[in-house]
């Protein structure tokens, strides 16, 4: 047991590292381009701060653990908005009301997450996620980043470091690291759920969601105290995005989930929308509802380990 902590550990190690390598390589070619913080946020950021979710989940497809594969999807997505963005508006309340002309595109991408929250809990509803659904989520991923790219680009600074040639270098190293971790935290989480008993699925909705979630905890807690809102709550939005629609959609073209329990669904959509205050209330208010959401997340992941039998 001590030698699968170990490897765990290791692939947690390697997933934060590699996403750190790849967002810093992606972000420096953005910069060369002159794109908007909003959009960095929630297209090359939220990209690499996925590619922990995007790599676990469909090697635990791949490989049959797909009750992980979509534990992994949704625990994230849920710990992304009440765990990660949560603590950001909790330490910068106003890093909304002070983003200036990104603002209008943060409410655009939100609606947009939302949009892709609703279309996944309607093909949910039908107990079973197939092939054919894992088309429709692709589908939608592709019309929504275009819609994305095609916004125009706004003259805002950054604080975003340029790495030259060795931008290229980042990226793929990372690539390379967040490959191997998420073998590694697969690997140690599967071996976690049989030896103590709990199911895979929550394992994948709580640990490992966790585990992959940190890339976006680190660079929105940067970005939030950098006073980056942009960046800090697009990286959150598009993270989401990508998350439901491109990591689940592959995953289920590899292999078909069966909706375990809708109440799941029910939390990812709820969670979603409650992002919705923190876009449009006073700074006073939202620090109180990032409170609010972090007991909620407590709670939620006090319920589900409640449900495993003892």
């Amino acid at each position: 047991m001590i030698t699968t902590f170990i490897i765990f550990i290791v692939g947690i190690a390697l997933l934060l590292k590699g996403a750190d390598l790849f967002v810093g390589g992606g972000s420096g070619l953005a910069l060369r381009h002159s794109i908007s913080p909003a959009l960095i946020g929630s297209t090359i950021i939220a990209f690499g701060t996925s590619l922990p979710e995007l790599v676990v989940s469909t090697n635990a497809a791949a490989t049959g653990n797909t009750a992980i594969a979509l534990g992994n999807v949704l625990g994230s997505n849920i710990a992304n908005i009440a765990l990660v963005l949560a603590l950001c508006t909790l330490i910068r309340p106003g890093m909304v009301a002070t983003s200036g002309t990104s603002r209008s595109a943060l409410i655009r991408h939100a609606a947009l997450m939302l949009v892709a929250t609703g279309v996944f809990a309607l093909l949910a509803a039908r107990g079973t996620l197939d092939a054919l659904a894992g088309v429709v989520l692709l589908i939608l991923f592709a019309v929504i980043l275009t819609l994305l790219l095609r916004e125009r680009r706004e003259e805002e600074a950054v604080h975003i470091k340029s790495h030259g040639w060795a931008d290229a270098l980042y990226i793929g190293l990372g690539l390379v690291a967040v490959i191997v971790g998420a073998q590694l935290v697969v690997t140690g989480a599967v071996t976690f759920a049989e030896a103590f008993g709990i199911p895979a699925f929550v394992i994948g909705l709580s640990v490992v969601a966790v585990g992959t979630s940190l890339p976006e905890l680190a660079t929105s807690l940067v970005a939030a105290i950098r006073d980056e809102g942009a960046i800090s709550i697009g990286n959150i939005l598009g993270s989401n995005i990508f998350n439901l629609l491109l990591v689940l959609g592959i995953s289920l073209l590899l292999a078909p989930v069966t909706i375990g329990s809708f109440a799941d669904v029910i939390a990812v959509v709820l969670f979603s929308a409650a992002i919705l205050p923190l876009l449009f209330a006073r700074p006073a208010f939202v620090r109180g509802w990032s409170a609010l959401l972090l007991v909620g997340y407590a709670a939620y992941i006090a319920w589900i380990f409640g449900g495993v039998p003892g």
